[in-house]
Parts: structure tokens; sequence; C-alpha cells
């Protein structure tokens, strides 16, 4: 999803033909920057009704925050994009809840993202800048498709962040999300992750997330104020890569516990696997990158995170029924049934995560991490996973 801002104001006399030129009289006064979410699932939704309520507080910001839909048909007939501006309500992937009347959908990639110095997008990127906003949204097998849309458009002076919770993988190497949109469309792109299920945030009941920065606390503080209501904190971090790869991880570890779950082998057994895969993760993560602090994992994206989503989280849930079918019916087939168009990440980026420690042979460093991938690819029974158990870690790396 992608946040927009536009500036807009008596003194504001032409839009932007193209949105990667900075416009001369952004910091004039009577400007305003517009929000624009990119992506329409339930964190996407999610996002945007928490920024839209921030919107309508902020006198730096305009009231509307336009959220790019991928456009559907439901059963009724009806198209997504109509109902969800009728209704404000995500009928189909987040009903029951109210957006806010600012939110209004789009289809079209380029009308949600014109002018935006703020973007944001889900599972998610954000360009932010004084006077503009993305949020990224979508799920990160998509991520590619739309940072080519975007090529060419995107303000020179935007700052972005991600929600996005995955990763790249290229034959140099891994590639985080987040440095792929600031390669891609030439922007610095922060990142946002935590303990935070949707439809918990939703039906606003506490929860904290973590904003990931690199090196400008402003801009850090902007997110953390677009971000923030009475019931959901953000707290910011220095550290992109950690935060980032946590929220990326911690998926991974989700589909390990959820093995435990459809097994029965019990809520020992599933603290030994949380511990396990933490480690893992720590080690992962400063494998890659030296510089990702320890303090990181103790922060919501950390191990807050990876409880919430091995206890309630989509991946745990479809990982429970693959290992209670015995592996016969596969992630694709209990996704599309159980998921109603939402995507795992836990899979996918297991797979990645294998093809980087294999390509440089430390498949054994990483036992539960490799274990996770073999069940989901079918080489190994869901019961595999207690073998983890019976191994010695020889960490750290």
């Amino acid at each position: 999803m992608t946040p927009a801002f536009e500036l807009e104001g008596e003194t504001a006399t032409t839009h932007h033909t193209n949105s990667a030129n900075n416009g001369a009289n952004d910091n004039q006064i009577g400007f305003k920057s517009r929000v624009s979410v990119i992506g329409s699932g339930s964190w996407g939704s999610v996002a945007a009704k928490l920024v839209a309520f921030n919107t309508l507080n902020l006198s730096s910001f305009h009231d509307e925050v336009k959220m790019w839909v991928f456009e559907e048909t439901l059963q009724s007939g009806e198209k997504l994009t109509d109902a969800i501006n009728r209704t404000n309500e995500n009928i189909k992937y987040l009903p029951g809840i109210k957006l806010g009347k600012n939110v209004i959908a789009d289809p079209d990639l380029d009308n949600a993202q014109e002018d935006v110095h703020f973007v944001y997008g889900h599972d998610v990127y954000i360009q932010l800048k004084m006077q503009t906003c993305w949020f990224l949204s979508p799920p990160h097998q998509f991520i590619d498709n739309i940072c080519k849309s975007l090529v060419g458009k995107v303000r020179s002076d935007a700052e972005a962040i991600s929600l996005i919770k995955g990763m790249e993988v290229k034959i140099e190497g891994p590639c985080l999300i987040s440095t792929y949109i600031s390669e891609q469309l030439g922007i610095n792109c922060s990142v946002l992750m935590g303990a935070n299920l949707a439809n918990e945030i939703a039906e606003e009941k506490f929860s904290e997330a973590t904003v990931g920065y690199r090196n400008n606390r402003e801009i850090a503080e902007q997110w953390v104020q677009l971000f923030t209501t009475p019931y959901f904190m953000v707290t910011p971090v220095q550290d992109v890569e950690g935060v980032e790869l946590c929220g990326t991880l911690k998926n991974v570890v989700a589909i390990a516990a959820g093995f435990v779950d459809g097994l029965d082998m019990g809520n020992n057994m599933k603290a030994a696997i949380i511990k396990f895969g933490l480690r893992e993760m720590r080690d992962f993560c400063k494998l890659l990158f030296s510089s990702v602090k320890d303090d990181t994992f103790f922060e919501s994206c950390g191990v807050a995170d990876v409880i919430t989503t091995c206890f309630g989280g989509r991946n745990r849930k479809v990982a429970e029924a693959f290992a209670k079918n015995g592996g016969k019916r596969s992630f694709d087939e209990l996704e599309a049934e159980m998921l109603q168009g939402q995507k795992l990440q836990g899979v996918p980026t297991a797979r990645e995560v294998y093809e980087v420690l294999r390509h440089w042979g430390l498949l054994e460093l990483f036992p539960l991490f490799a274990t996770v991938h073999e069940i989901c690819s079918g080489c190994l029974p869901p019961s595999a996973i207690v073998i983890y158990s019976e191994k010695k870690p020889r960490l750290p790396v």
C-alpha cells in the first residue's frame, strides 16, 4: 500500500506531470503532503486506516489517503475498488472494519502515486520527504512488477518505507526489499515491522511496531508520527537490515511452529522451536550484515513478532493444516483454500534462505531453516521437524 502526499493550497497552480521531478514550490506556505497507500490486503488496509486517522489530525498532510487496489471482481459481480469506496470497508480482506471516510480506493497505480512524497507499501513501501509520502504493502512476490511500473514516475526527493516481509535472491546474493526499492526507484527506503497481526490492529487492540531507518532520525520520526495512534505504538531503531530481516525470517520460524501444532507436539516443543528459531535468525542476520544490532532482536520486530506470529499468524495456521494432512496437500492448495487471496511469506522466504545457505555451504549451521524448507518442498515429512530438537546447534556461525 502506498500513502501519497500531494502539494495543495491557494498558491498551488498546477500538478506535476511527472512525479519524479521535484516541485519547485514544495516548501511554500499552504502546501500539504498527500499520502497514498500501494496495496490493499489486510495489512495494507489496516495501514491505510492508521495513516488516514493521522492525516486528519496533522496539519501538514492532506486529509485524503489514496489506496491502490489490485482490481478484482467479487462474487457479487461488483469491482473490489467500487465496493471499498461504497462501504468504506475492504469487504474481501478486512470485512467489518471502517477504513476512514478519507480513504479512497483507486485501481490505477499512476493515479495512486501521482505527486506523492510519502509512500507506503504492503506487506509496504513509503516515500517520505516533508511534502510527500508513499506506503507499499503488496506481498514481496509482486514487488518487482510494481517497482518496474513506478520507474521514472517517482519524485527523486521522496522517501519510502516498506512493510514487505520477504527478500529477493539474486545470483550475487540476497537483496532486502528496501534495498531493491531504493535501487530501482532511486530513493531512500525505511522499513516498518513488528508484532502486529492485522485483524487485531483493525479492532484497535494495542500493538507495537518498529521503524528501521538508516541515517536520518528526522525522517524516522515523521514515519512514527504518521503511524502512531493511541492503540499502535511505534519506536524508531537505526538498523534497517536488522529490523527488515527480523520481519522476514520470523515467518520461517512460524512455519516450523505450525508443524509442531499440526503434529500435536505440545507447547514445550513449540517453545524450543521459537528459541532455536530466534538463534538462527540472529546468526543469519549477522552473517549477512555485521552491522545488525543485538538490541534489535528485543524490539517489537524481533522476539515479540516471532511470538505473535508463531501463535496467531497465517503462516502458522497453514503450516498446521499442512502437517495435519501429512504433507499430502501442497501449500499452494492450502493457501488458496484458507487465505482467500492472501499470500504466505514463510514458504518462499524459507526457499530463498535455503538457496543462500546452500550457495555458501552453510546449511548444516542452520538446521531449523534447512529443515523447514525441505519439509515445505516435500523432501521430508512434517514429522522431520522433531529431528531438529535432537541436534545440538553448531552456533554461532
